[in-house]
């Protein structure tokens, strides 16, 4: 009989297989087929999962697995279905192959994140199996829509159906748990436990339209172009959050060296080629991403209108959104096309300490460490719920395998020895937690 940890691969190379690109403004495949390929697994080991959509083909799948202990708060876990969109031109293998070589499963998905997708999955197919009851109540789902925001996914059963997570006190998805490896005797294992804010910003600028060939001092685009230029190559100074330093006193204490708070570089080199996607967390981040005015050459247009991706540090928002109405100046207003507010987490909880243990059964040598994460998962989403949200799908990677590149990179692939460590780690976790 398959083994749920080989389960596992070949449910994820199957789910990649399936594409479910999500292009924005509800374009794209949808995630009902990858949905519904997970409700017939649930349903061959007997469960009768809850299948709703935000919107027509973006499906979301639910299931709660009764927990011994009534008296336990449950835990959510989730995974999201969509994934970014993927050029064939440029990738090694064609993205949506789901092939599996040379010890690797490669693919649109494979990280972000239909990995943690297929453990979930077979995880729940094993303790279904084996009769095996977790300590609590245990809340799976799958869910659409996470990349451009969660309208169709989690937001949606969030204000639509918070029934579906009653008693849920903490969760956890996406972008932690995996090992960065210090030295042959030492891994440490990142656990997300913050978020940054989310602020999608329009500026706007307002002249006088003319024709191209006079003098215009009152240029909207000019105004505009000017601000999004000051913005975009601003100098965001770093700033530590409790959380932040924390995590990198303990990188310190881990490589026993002291921290030096004046030498923020050398702390991080220490993380290797994840250093960058650490890096990221230690200050604001504001990047213009769309500009748009005008409809012919020699028509100078009344309006100009911009977009910034802004991502700002926990309890530091008016910080953040003071240095950019500066940076815009006073002609440009300035209002939210999207917004969410940072989000934390203890890290000294028992969640937290079973999450070492079950590591620890698998590698002896493992240690974790908090951090904050630059960008957003939907446990954002579930943080207005009351729900604690920890990023860990335990993965022991290769120490040299860039894995921050993989999220939404090329070549996108992982370890199928990753594979099955982190479903043995996530099912032991869930299991005695």
């Amino acid at each position: 009989m398959m083994s749920f940890e080989d389960e596992t691969v070949l449910m994820c190379a199957e789910l990649i297989r399936i594409d479910t690109s999500n292009h924005g403004g509800g374009e794209g495949p949808g995630e009902r087929a990858a949905a519904e390929r997970v409700m017939e697994w649930l349903v061959e080991v007997g469960l009768s999962p809850v299948y709703l959509e935000g919107a027509p083909r973006r499906g979301n799948v639910i299931i709660r697995v009764p927990g011994q202990r009534r008296d336990l708060p449950a835990l959510l876990v989730h995974g999201h279905l969509d994934v970014v969109p993927a050029d064939p031109r440029d990738w090694q293998v064609p993205p949506f192959s789901g092939e599996v070589a040379d010890g690797w499963v490669w693919g649109r998905g494979a990280v972000d994140m239909k990995h943690m997708d297929a453990m979930m999955v077979a995880i729940v197919r094993e303790m279904i199996r084996s009769g095996d009851r977790p300590q609590r109540d245990l809340v799976f789902a799958w869910l659409a829509d996470e990349e451009t925001g969660g309208d169709y996914g989690a937001r949606f059963l969030a204000d639509r159906h918070p029934d579906l997570f009653e008693g849920c006190a903490e969760a956890i998805s996406e972008v932690g748990g995996y090992s960065v490896e210090i030295d042959p005797r030492l891994r440490l294992y990142l656990v997300e436990t913050a978020q940054k804010g989310l602020a999608w910003i329009r500026l706007v600028a307002e002249g006088r339209a003319g024709h191209g060939s006079m003098l215009h001092p009152d240029n909207a685009v000019t105004e505009l172009a000017a601000a999004v230029s000051r913005i975009g190559t601003h100098s965001w100074s770093r700033r530590l959050t409790p959380m932040t330093r924390r995590m990198l006193r303990e990188i310190c204490q881990a490589c026993d060296v002291p921290f030096d708070e004046d030498d923020l570089d050398g702390v991080l080199t220490r993380l290797g080629p994840i250093s960058r996607f650490v890096g990221a967390s230690l200050s604001h981040v504001a990047n213009p991403t769309q500009f748009h005015a005008g409809y012919a050459t020699n028509v100078v247009p009344e309006l100009a209108v911009a977009e910034i991706d802004g991502r700002y540090l926990p309890g530091l928002k008016d910080d953040f959104l003071a240095t950019i109405d500066r940076l815009a100046g006073s002609r440009v207003s300035r209002r939210y096309i999207d917004h969410e507010e940072a989000v934390e987490a203890p890290f000294d909880t028992p969640l937290v300490t079973s999450m070492l243990s079950a590591l620890q059964v698998e590698d002896p040598e493992a240690r974790i460490i908090p951090y904050c994460l630059s960008a957003g998962t939907d446990n954002r989403t579930f943080h207005r719920l009351g729900i604690r949200g920890y990023g860990f799908v335990p993965l022991r990677l290769p120490p040299d395998m860039d894995f921050a590149a993989m999220f939404h990179g090329v070549d996108e692939r992982v370890p199928e020895s990753a594979l099955r460590f982190g479903t043995r780690v996530l099912h032991r976790l869930l299991l005695t937690y």
